[in-house]
């Protein structure tokens, strides 16, 4: 069996322009996925059905170090996790990112709708406070 690897950043914002030239609209979220749980999966199924096609952005191993998840975390590295949301049936496309935050993955990708947790508050407009969505 072949290893499995994640599409690079241009491979799928390759794929979004031409779901987007087809009409499809595309939803973007993100996460670590660190120990996969009902919650996520409500959040993945909830952001899939807000649009045509879901792209999901997992945090690589540097970056969920960056965030202050703990000492012993990622529990599992960012090809497992980026490996386990791909095999999910609302899941289109994921990329992994290592910047702290999603923006640059959103600025190459312009998805048509940003979906977060109930911990985002999409009418924050202060990027520095805690519940600002990256990207809106």
């Amino acid at each position: 069996m072949a290893e499995w690897t994640p599409p690079s950043l241009a491979d799928v914002q390759q794929q979004v322009e031409t779901w987007s030239s087809e009409g499809l609209n595309v939803v973007f979220t993100n996460g670590v996925f660190d120990v996969l749980h009902v919650g996520h999966i409500a959040v993945l199924e909830a952001a899939a059905a807000e649009g045509d096609r879901l792209v999901v952005g997992v945090n690589n191993d540097d970056s969920v170090r960056r965030l202050g998840k703990g000492p012993d975390r990622p529990i599992h590295p960012e090809l497992n996790r980026a490996r386990v949301i791909a095999a999910l049936r609302c899941v289109d496309a994921v990329v992994v990112f290592g910047e702290d935050t999603p923006l640059e993955v959103v600025k190459a990708l312009r998805p048509t709708v940003l979906v977060k947790g109930g911990d985002y508050d999409p009418t924050c407009e202060d990027p520095s406070h805690p519940m600002y969505m990256v990207g809106s």
